[in-house]
């Protein structure tokens, strides 16, 4: 049997450390002498010791280690893939979320040496479109596209073309409505509570998902429940704003399956968050600052699920207007099988003076 000392150092691993792990279950010694309480460990433990060891330096949680060193060596390696495809995930996911933070920051430290009034009125040149798709019977995607509001809702269960229309149409009100910019939020999820409590019901699970921008100046309300999702292109590349609601993304948040695993989940279509009727209404908020030259996208899972991101990117980066780009999008998605109803709003920000 090794001392502590001596399995320290052949584990690269300190006493201090063996003796958490001992307290964890992770790393048990052999025997400890019943009077001094000193630990002696089996040369046979050095292997999982070092894998404790390597998978702590790869920032694996002790939880998931221990998860981990209790699985047969193929299972095991699944495991640190698995794992290690979620830590990339999430650090794309911050470095996306870094460059629109810098960029959002930036911009409230703007200064009259921009190449555009930061003063000049703004407003969206915009369009929306929906298709049925190459396979499902009926559209129940739902999309609308103005100079304050846009929005795309997709339905499910067998009411969830009228749950979509519902939804959509419950905030068009706010179109013709001039909201003030501190209240911007507040009067965009108070609209959507209405929809929320006001799905319809058929009996089935029915609802519909919600994803919405309100316009007020230079600021951008968004609301967003579901796996519906919205994007910004800016220089800085395609952006996604939001963050899908559904089993497999929490599956993939807590690292048990990777990005790959969850396209083809059996249950990917499943929402753990929806306007229903019946739940409580949990959206995700944003205020965003616009500028002009910045291109929005907001789309059903219909699109997302079948076409690349980069392949958003292109067609969003290469239309000349809107409508263009809607109707490219849609295309790419018959291209891929469009298995599922598409629906799509495509807004450009501009200076009201241009768009006149």
């Amino acid at each position: 049997m090794l001392t502590i000392g001596a399995f320290a150092r052949a584990s690269r691993l300190s006493p201090k450390a063996l003796r958490l792990y001992d307290e964890l279950g992770l790393l048990t010694p052999v025997r400890v002498d019943p009077h001094s309480g000193y630990r002696y460990y089996a040369p046979a433990q050095l292997e999982r010791a070092r894998l404790v060891a390597w998978l702590r330096r790869l920032g694996m949680p002790l939880a998931r280690i221990r998860e981990v060193c209790g699985l047969a060596p193929a299972a095991a390696a699944r495991a640190v893939a698995a794992y290690w495809a979620q830590v990339e995930t999430e650090v794309a996911a911050r470095r996306d979320l870094a460059a629109f933070l810098v960029d959002q920051l930036e911009r409230k430290d703007a200064t009259m040496t921009e190449p555009h009034d930061p003063t000049a009125p703004l407003t969206l040149r915009c369009a929306a479109r929906t298709d049925r798709g190459l396979v499902r019977p009926a559209n129940q995607d739902a999309a609308h596209a103005g100079p304050r509001l846009l929005a795309v809702a997709d339905g499910y269960g067998p009411g969830g073309g009228p749950a979509a229309t519902a939804a959509v149409e419950a905030l068009k009100a706010l179109e013709d409505q001039e909201a003030c910019v501190d209240d911007l939020l507040a009067v965009l999820e108070e609209a959507a509570r209405r929809a929320h409590r006001a799905a319809p019901s058929a009996g089935e699970s029915t609802g519909s998902t919600l994803t919405a921008v309100l316009r007020s100046g230079a600021r951008l309300a968004l609301l967003h429940v579901g796996d519906s999702r919205a994007y910004v292109l800016r220089d800085s590349g395609l952006i996604r704003l939001t963050h899908d609601h559904t089993l497999v993304q929490s599956l993939v948040d807590e690292g048990r399956l990777t990005p790959e695993e969850a396209q083809s989940h059996p249950q990917r279509a499943l929402l753990s968050r929806s306007l229903d009727g019946g739940t409580d209404f949990a959206p995700d908020l944003q205020l965003l600052d616009a500028r002009p030259g910045e291109r929005y996208l907001l789309c059903t899972d219909g699109l997302t699920a079948v076409v690349p991101p980069e392949a958003i990117r292109a067609a969003l980066a290469g239309a000349a207007t809107p409508h263009e780009a809607v109707a490219d999008l849609v295309r790419l998605a018959h291209e891929a099988g469009a298995p599922d109803n598409v629906g799509c709003v495509v807004a450009d920000v501009v200076e009201e003076a241009a768009a006149a």
